[in-house]
């Protein structure tokens, strides 16, 4: 796994927008745009981790999301088995919609 993915994995987490420092915005920005596309399959699975509360922690969770969806073997069913996790049904719903699932 690539030092800036596993940077932005323990970082933990997205926040709420309500808890979500600015110093933490900072460093999640510049890690994910230091990670070049795509991820690998391990990258994304572990990546998934980080969906949090339902809001968008300013547009970081979409960013996420449209990370994860450039794995080769996306979308991989075991990733997706968490119907709790608005993000994560997101990601499914997204993977129907395009007749992959």
């Amino acid at each position: 796994m690539r030092p800036e993915i596993q940077q932005l994995i323990d970082l933990g987490p997205l926040p709420p927008e309500a808890e979500a420092s600015l110093g933490y915005l900072r460093e999640a920005e510049g890690l994910l745009r230091a990670i070049e596309k795509p991820l690998s399959d391990e990258e994304a699975r572990n990546l998934i981790s980080l969906f949090g509360p339902p809001d968008s922690c300013y547009g970081f969770a979409w960013s996420l999301l449209y990370l994860i969806e450039t794995a080769p073997s996306w979308p991989m069913a075991d990733c997706l088995e968490n119907p709790k996790n608005e993000w994560v049904s997101s990601l499914r719903d997204r993977a129907v919609c395009r007749g992959f699932l």
